[in-house]
């Protein structure tokens, strides 16, 4: 398969509906070849799953960043599920951090979330830049679902990818962000109304680092800034364009009425720049 074919696929799955993200994969995979399954499974982001570690009891989600083959690594146990000898681990250096960080975004989880699962996975990256004593990278993992009501349902998924390079007492994170938004009202018998996206940014920061927990702080704080603005972000995208939209279809008001406030509003405008 050419690049270009799979920059087509990636076309594709962009303008489809991200609530049906994973069964459109599949189908796109085999519509195309198993050629480019791995390379479209890797680039696409998918609501994730979630799994029941069998040491510990806890729940954790599952996704590429902690598959192997077959089979998916536990952040609490750091064992694969079904059982794999000799699966991807991370170092014992990196191993220790992924413990704290994974119960630091536990906390995390519960304060903002209020529910939901959470998981963390770290793996160590070679970097050849000059100056850099260590590198690593890693996935912050959070997933809620709210399906307590009948006619109201509503998923969150948001991957946080980090890429960490230290160089001496400084720290530089460059964080890949998305988050999957999916929002169901009604029944089949009275309609249905749904409404689904997602959104990605990206951000870098220099951190100081006087040791190497610090790391959990650092990526705490900029995980936690970047999820505030992007939740103001789907807030402004989501609801208040689907609010205008319905304004112009049909207003609350009527036109006559939404005018004259509008005059009033551009007079009271103009006498204040008058003013100044």
């Amino acid at each position: 398969m050419s690049e270009e074919q799979f920059d087509l696929c990636l076309d594709l799955m962009r303008r489809l509906a991200p609530a049906n993200t994973s069964s459109n994969l599949v189908r796109l995979v085999k519509l195309v070849g198993p050629d480019l399954e791995e390379e479209l499974f890797s680039a696409v982001d998918q609501p994730l799953t979630t799994a029941k570690c069998l040491a510990s009891g806890r729940e954790y989600l599952r996704c590429d960043y902690n598959r192997d083959e077959q089979s998916y690594r536990s952040p609490w146990s750091n064992e694969y599920d079904p059982p794999l000898l000799d699966g991807n681990q991370p170092s014992i250096r990196l191993r220790k951090l992924e413990v704290v960080l994974n119960e630091a975004f536990d906390v995390y989880r519960e304060l903002y979330y209020e529910g939901g699962v959470s998981s963390v996975y770290l793996w160590d990256t070679e970097s050849e830049e000059k100056g850099v004593t260590f590198s690593f990278a890693g996935v912050v993992l959070i997933k809620k679902v709210n399906g307590t009501e009948e006619t109201d349902n509503g998923a969150w998924d948001s991957i946080h990818v980090i890429e960490v390079v230290e160089k001496g007492r400084v720290a530089h994170y460059t964080l890949t962000s998305t988050v999957i938004l999916n929002l169901t009202h009604g029944k089949q018998d009275i309609g249905e109304l749904g409404l689904s996206g997602n959104l990605t940014r990206q951000a870098t920061h220099d951190l100081p680092l006087e040791d190497a927990s610090a790391h959990v702080g650092n990526i705490g704080r900029i995980v936690e800034d970047m999820e505030i603005k992007m939740r103001n972000a789907l807030h402004e995208i989501y609801f208040g364009k689907t609010k205008d939209i319905a304004n112009d279809l049909r207003s609350v008001q009527s036109l006559s009425e939404a005018k004259k406030q509008a005059g009033i509003q551009a007079e009271l405008v103009g006498k204040l720049l008058s003013r100044k």
